[in-house]
């Protein structure tokens, strides 16, 4: 095995700290991740992938190591990363992260943007990176986009995830404490515990 494919070996929910500090590139670009979100597929309400398998979420069943995209509210797209065994849809959603190189484009993609802010989000993320829809089913290992594991961290903290309805309360997100390119918390404003 190589070290993505050891990096994105195992369940959602222990694969997804580990992928902070790894850097993901695109172009010129590269930003190292510093928030990340998990998602379970059948046993996750909050996953695309809860009800089955669609032509929109068909990467998360696998194999792992490749980029899954989609539009959130139509207009922004956000990238995750499938983990876990082929035909077991999880994914773990890039929710933050500093860009580390190619500052000057990723800062010509988010014209006006404070420099913490460039990646700071997961719409904003894919945007400094220019990803798009048309990267979905990427494989990381040695396609356009990659993904490259990081070192060890000492401080990451975990809680509930962010802007979910369903199964908000589970505490797969993950952050590098203390970093200021992690987004804030915001409670969907209707989350009920599954």
């Amino acid at each position: 095995m190589g070290a993505l494919a050891d990096l994105l070996d195992g369940p959602v929910d222990q694969v997804a700290p580990r992928l902070l500090g790894a850097v993901l590139r695109h172009g010129q670009v590269a930003v190292r991740l510093t928030e990340v979100e998990a998602y379970d597929g059948p046993d996750d309400p909050a996953s695309h992938a809860y009800r089955g398998r669609t032509a929109r979420n068909g990467v998360m069943f696998g194999p792992p190591g490749h980029l899954y995209c989609y539009l959130s509210h139509g207009i922004h797209t956000c990238a995750n990363v499938s983990v876990g065994p082929d035909g077991r849809p999880s994914a773990v959603l890039i929710r933050a992260g500093e860009v580390v190189e190619g500052i000057e484009v990723a800062r010509a993609f988010r014209p006006g943007a404070p420099d913490r802010d460039l990646a700071r989000g997961p719409g904003r993320l894919c945007r400094a990176l220019g990803i798009r829809l048309e990267h979905d089913g990427t494989d990381l290992a040695r396609g356009e986009v990659t993904l490259t594991p990081g070192g060890l961290l000492d401080a990451i903290a975990s809680g509930p995830r962010t802007g979910v309805r369903y199964a908000a309360d589970r505490p797969w997100r993950h952050w590098i404490v203390g970093d200021p390119t992690v987004s804030p918390y915001r409670r969907h404003p209707r989350a009920d515990s599954v």
